[in-house]
């Protein structure tokens, strides 16, 4: 297994989160469970080009994207009109234990111009497209987060990227710093090839 940091593309910095604040502000409302639903067809619409939601028994945000939406003052909620970020966090730290984690990496995935949605469940996942390509073609990348200092082992990461590569996918590994930032390493399995002339030469 190898992995190389990917402060170079495919995850480089882009203005693209900048024209993407220009958006409207959505009109949503909190349902029972923490849930996030778009009521309004022209919202839905919206969300829906920017790969924002998804059409369940209603049309629903993801907790990390209300998160961001409501960061990015671009959310309100028509009645909580008065919840702030703080407290939509705190909400949803109750049905989520790793929703900073997820936020994190989808706020930063966000701000760098790239799509990205829900995984594939190899833990805080998500699967990301390049640039233009939402909804013309499949995810490139599945990104899946870890925080700084957290244990996972070698043979666990390993299983999640031969899955992820089975799948035809670059996998990504997002580590998230104790400050919030976020680094990415493009990670695949390495495969040595037996030395037959050492084995000979050690019997």
């Amino acid at each position: 297994m190898s992995s190389a940091p990917a402060s170079a593309p495919p995850f480089s910095d882009s203005k693209a989160g900048e024209v993407e604040a220009s958006t409207q502000i959505v009109e949503a409302r909190l349902a029972a469970g923490g849930k996030i639903v778009v009521d309004e067809t022209r919202f839905q619409d919206e969300l829906r080009t920017k790969g924002f939601g998804e059409k369940e028994d209603h049309y629903v945000l993801k907790p990390y994207e209300a998160l961001y939406l409501m960061h990015t003052k671009r959310l309100m909620l028509k009645n909580k009109p008065d919840l702030t970020f703080h407290s939509l966090f705190e909400l949803q730290l109750k049905y989520d234990k790793n929703i900073m984690t997820k936020f994190l990496i989808y706020r930063d995935l966000r701000s760098r111009g790239y799509v990205a949605k829900e995984g594939f469940g190899f833990g805080n996942d998500f699967r990301v497209y390049e640039r233009g390509e939402y909804e013309k073609k499949p995810a490139k990348y599945v990104v899946f987060g870890i925080n700084e200092g957290t244990n996972m082992t070698a043979k666990d990461l390993a299983e999640a990227i031969d899955q992820i590569e089975k799948m035809g996918k670059e996998a990504v590994v997002a580590v998230i710093e104790r400050r919030g930032e976020v680094i990415y390493y493009k990670a695949s399995k390495m495969r040595f090839i037996e030395n037959k002339y050492y084995r000979q030469n050690s019997e």
